[in-house]
């Protein structure tokens, strides 16, 4: 007994010493925070009467001021959450930023986790230390430290992992949590990969690739800030719902300039989550698209049938085959984009047509030879009326029209004419009818990828380059008039300093477009031309051949983190292999890792969804822990199906969130989720309705394995038909 009580005591004179050091920490952070706020109200203080490149600078140094208040108010909950106790006796504070002491030569106070003095919290073991005696994990609840367990590694043996059992057996909330405090080795290699290119982590349900993928980067945006913060970093879901539950990872470890997007979100001013029908979704997310959207608008640059006649005040001239022929092609020798080459086309019209004027004006009695000057004024002034030709203007609105993405796409899809020539020698007659349909119909998630292609091929919607040029045409007017009034300045001598010998208005023009009061995510989500820093890619093997080039666009600098898992893919457009996607765009230039351990379910769960995997190639990760909770079968007739699951989600109710999920249609009285719409989510409890059902859909298989991999603690079936015959042996009757 006095050993124990010696234990216990001693336990306790170290938990009040931590709560003293842990309070003296916030003490430190208040400070600083403190220091922050005065410093900012400074700056939002000076005067108003400042020059324009003062200006510019309190609005530079309060983005700064204010991103440092932002990550220190992230710090308030689990500010300090371990101890590392090394070899010599020094000790090392590990937490969510880095306090250091400005009075001592800044020596550090706590250390942020993603410094690479850090790392040995994560990666050190009993068989390899890495210079570490202990390492202590702190329980904390917002300020307050409730307890701590310790690792000792100088004895041959850990002490376990009782941090994470902890919190893979808490209840889950509505959003996914930060995992900083409880990171695992073969995790933390990935998030500290120094490779800044494309990284593909690969891993089963429950290995916790999203939130490895999260905080790498938190972890890249520490190391590599200066360059890539100032484009952000754009996260790609399946669904809406996924986005919202990760959606306060990167805040909570400080991170704000993000932008979350579906795949159906990826093209500004469309958000769709409809799915075509598989041959669609097909067709639509295969290269080929490419070939026949540039066969689009080929078909597009038309030839008259017959010659179109334009009146001129002495002549009539006419655009016949050859005539718009020879204009197609200067226009299309630019290689610029549809849009942009239709004045080519129009000005090589203008050139044939005033030529032909000539000739029929001149008749034989025009020797150019001997009058130049005479045929030069012809010719210039047949120019200047075709150029305000309004037949003119009709004619080549009919040859080469202005086109728009989604004017291109619903025109293409609801003629079988325009279908028959852009397809033809590209693909088979099935394929190309799987692409007809209605007009008015809704846009799909497949057509996203589609309007950004045909962005490429013609250029932006001619509307908002308008709205875009009356912008800077009154950002011009404004800045001009701010030096209208600023030219009678005098300089310090005396001397009358006119405004515009400092600054031109075109230069003030631009000052005001940066002063975009917008977040730097807002700013980046309504641009389609905006660029990444970094983009994250989940459920990455469900986006196909078309979705990977839009991808590829908004980060020309491949600094992107791959994450999915073959064995889920529900898409007939997406990836059968990695290399397959990736060496099309990043050819020998991308890492692969790939996480085989579940944290998320038991061993029981884990057990029946491998059994639904037919290809042997699909690995199965391998289990933690062990909850001795089987999974369960109870089968019932149609007509009581939604009466017995209103009372399984009951009985399981006040024990942590539940999730009912079904083929799509049910009506059970309950929120009922399909394995599309439950893809990257996770609950307490799951209850998996008509499983033979899921099975027998287009992405049965990959289905049914997600459906049966989103629970941590416990997974029940409720069925009315027979139960698939992979999972007959494995689950439990119900009683």
């Amino acid at each position: 007994m006095s050993g124990a009580r010696g234990t216990q005591k001693w336990h306790d004179i170290e938990l009040a010493a931590e709560r003293r050091h842990i309070e003296f920490l916030y003490g430190r952070l208040d400070a600083e925070r403190a220091a922050v706020n005065s410093e900012m109200t400074g700056v939002l203080a000076r005067s108003s009467t400042e020059t324009t490149e003062d200006l510019w600078q309190r609005e530079v140094a309060t983005g700064t001021l204010s991103a440092r208040l932002g990550r220190l108010r992230v710090a308030d909950s689990g500010l300090c959450f371990g101890r590392l106790d090394r070899t010599g006796g020094d000790l090392t504070y590990i937490g969510r930023i880095g306090l250091f002491d400005e009075d001592d030569d800044y020596r550090p106070l706590l250390t942020d986790w993603r410094a690479p003095v850090a790392r040995p919290f994560y990666t050190a073991t009993a068989a390899n230390p890495e210079g570490v005696t202990r390492r202590r994990h702190f329980r904390t609840r917002d300020r307050r430290v409730l307890d701590f367990h310790d690792d000792v590694l100088d004895h041959g043996v850990a002490a376990g992992d009782e941090a994470l059992l902890a919190a893979l057996n808490a209840p889950r909330a509505d959003t996914m949590g930060d995992i900083v405090a409880t990171i695992q080795s073969e995790q933390d290699e990935i998030i500290r990969l120094g490779h800044t290119g494309v990284v593909v982590i690969d891993g089963g349900p429950g290995t916790g690739k999203t939130v490895v993928a999260l905080h790498r980067v938190a972890y890249l945006l520490y190391a590599h800030r200066e360059r890539m913060s100032r484009r952000g970093v754009l996260i790609i879901g399946p669904n809406t719902g996924f986005l919202r539950y990760i959606g306060d990872v990167l805040p909570s470890l400080g991170e704000t300039d993000t932008v979350f997007a579906t795949p159906g979100e990826l093209h500004p001013g469309l958000e769709t989550d409809v799915a075509d029908p598989p041959l669609t979704r097909r067709v639509k997310g295969g290269l080929a698209m490419v070939d026949v959207l540039k066969a689009a608008v080929a078909d597009r640059q038309e030839l008259p049938e017959t010659p179109i006649e334009i009146e001129l005040d002495d002549v009539t001239v006419e655009i016949d085959a050859e005539v718009a022929a020879r204009a197609r092609a200067r226009a299309r020798a630019t290689g610029v984009r549809h849009n942009q080459a239709r004045p080519v086309f129009r000005d090589s019209l203008i050139l044939d047509l005033a030529e032909q004027a000539v000739d029929r004006i001149g008749g034989d009695w025009l020797d150019t030879r001997e009058v130049p000057e005479l045929a030069g004024d012809l010719r210039a002034d047949v120019r200047s009326e075709l150029s305000r030709s309004r037949a003119l203007s009709v004619a080549v609105n009919t040859l080469w029209p202005r086109l728009t993405p989604y004017g291109l796409l619903v025109e293409l899809y609801g003629s079988p004419a325009r279908l028959a020539t852009a397809c033809a020698g590209i693909l088979t007659d099935d394929d190309r009818d799987s692409l007809a349909r209605e007009a008015g119909s809704a846009w799909t998630v497949s057509d996203v990828p589609l309007l950004d292609e045909a962005v490429e091929l013609i250029g932006p919607l001619t509307r908002e380059d308008g709205v875009a040029e009356r912008l800077r045409r009154a950002e011009r007017r404004y800045a001009r008039g701010v030096l209208d009034i600023l030219d009678t300045e005098e300089d310090p001598d005396g001397e009358v300093l006119r405004a515009v010998d400092l600054i031109d208005s075109e230069l003030l023009a631009e000052r005001q477009e940066e002063r975009d009061h917008r977040t730097l995510a807002e700013r980046a989500a309504a641009d389609r031309e905006w660029t990444y820093g970094h983009v994250v890619v989940d459920e990455a093997q469900e986006l196909s051949e078309m979705d990977w080039r839009v991808v590829m666009r908004r980060c020309p600098s491949r600094s992107m983190t791959i994450v999915g898992d073959l064995a889920q893919r529900e898409s007939p457009a997406g990836a059968s292999s990695w290399g397959q996607m990736m060496e099309a765009y990043v050819p020998g230039r991308w890492t692969y890792r790939r996480l085989t351990i579940n944290y998320r379910m038991p061993a029981e769960i884990m057990d029946v969804a491998g059994r639904v995997l037919s290809d042997p190639s699909m690995v199965v990760p391998t289990s933690v822990r062990s909850t001795g909770v089987r999974p369960w079968a109870r089968a019932c007739s149609p007509e009581e199906l939604a009466e017995v699951v209103r009372a399984e989600v009951a009985a399981v109710d006040g024990e942590g969130t539940v999730a009912v999920i079904g083929p799509a249609g049910l009506d059970l009285g309950v929120p009922v989720v399909t394995p599309r719409e439950a893809k990257g989510l996770e609950y307490d409890t799951v209850l998996i309705v008509e499983p033979a059902e899921i099975l027998g859909g287009v992405a049965g298989e990959a289905d049914l394995y997600v459906a049966l991999t989103r629970a941590t603690q416990r997974v029940g079936v409720v069925h009315t038909s027979a139960l698939p015959s992979s999972l007959v042996p494995v689950l439990v009757p119900w009683s």
